[in-house]
């Protein structure tokens, strides 16, 4: 398939995929006599992978350092290695998530406390701004 319709059905753009292209995470496609890109199913499970790991909040950077695992991750996949075992890079960034959380609930109490509010007023801001809609 082109790109066009490989980045339609993976729910990205075409540009994401040449961008996952040049930085490693796909393998170059094969290519019409035309030079256009042409995709298979097995590209586009990579994809959507890719995207689903990214969205958890590992970074670009993370998954090129176990790209050649990724296809263990891939919907067709065998599963249950790759990134999210094997190498300890989603290992670190579950580690720095739980630390950048921890550093903004810092700073939160002492704003809290810089405003005197109490800890049952912040946790009633917290709750009334976590039923908001997501603005998008």
């Amino acid at each position: 398939m082109r790109i066009s319709d490989a980045a339609a059905a993976a729910g990205t753009t075409p540009r994401a995929l040449r961008f996952y292209e040049q930085r490693g995470l796909l393998p170059p496609p094969s290519r019409t006599s035309g030079g256009q890109r042409r995709y298979g199913p097995r590209e586009v499970a990579r994809v959507r992978t890719i995207r689903r790991l990214l969205g958890v909040g590992l970074t670009v950077e993370d998954l090129r350092h176990c790209a050649n695992l990724l296809h263990l991750l891939d919907e067709d996949g065998p599963g249950g290695a790759g990134c999210g075992q094997g190498s300890g890079i989603a290992r670190r960034r579950l580690d720095a998530l739980d630390a950048e959380i921890a550093r903004l609930t810092r700073l939160r109490d002492d704003l809290a406390a810089q405003m005197g509010l109490t800890d049952q007023d912040a946790s009633d801001s917290v709750a009334q701004t976590s039923m908001r809609p997501d603005p998008q």
